[in-house]
């Protein structure tokens, strides 16, 4: 594991590359513009984050689903949502649909995750909540792998 003195830190990361950063920012400002409900958003934003193992989204996405106002039980126990009985259908579409975008090989985006999403997304929803999985995803792959450090 690499240590802290040794990982690049958000603020360089920004400095560094602020036009990958300002695509990325750009694509999450062009999802909440879509009217894809926020607390939503930061669920998927979160078990996301969770899968890859990214503690400083993680962390960042449960701060923010708090401000927000998502029930505090839903943001404890989204990382084993298909145990409980909690989640509205919605949810669990969206939840599906996040956890088949994330761990694409070897299964891929199933057909029936694809029309379980359908279901309960038209098309342009459909459309943003996938760009809100990529754009997730593509924060991951920066934060996990260059250490940040969740801010506690």
């Amino acid at each position: 594991m690499t240590s802290s003195a040794d990982s690049i830190s958000q603020k360089r990361f920004y400095e560094t590359a602020p036009a990958a950063v300002q695509a990325l920012l750009d694509l999450g400002k062009a999802v909440d513009a879509s009217g894809l409900d926020k607390g939503l958003s930061e669920l998927i934003k979160l078990r996301v984050s969770q899968i890859n193992g990214c503690a400083f989204c993680t962390k960042m996405h449960l701060d923010v689903g708090r401000k927000l106002g998502v029930d505090a039980v839903k943001l404890e126990l989204v990382a084993v949502w298909p145990e409980v009985d909690l989640f509205t259908p919605r949810e669990k579409a969206a939840l599906a649909w996040a956890e088949a975008c994330t761990r694409l090989p070897p299964t891929h985006a199933t057909d029936e995750a694809y029309a379980a999403m359908r279901r309960e997304f038209s098309e342009s929803e459909a459309i943003f909540l996938t760009a809100a999985i990529a754009n997730i995803n593509a924060w991951n792959r920066i934060a996990a792998p260059l250490h940040y450090a969740p801010q506690i």
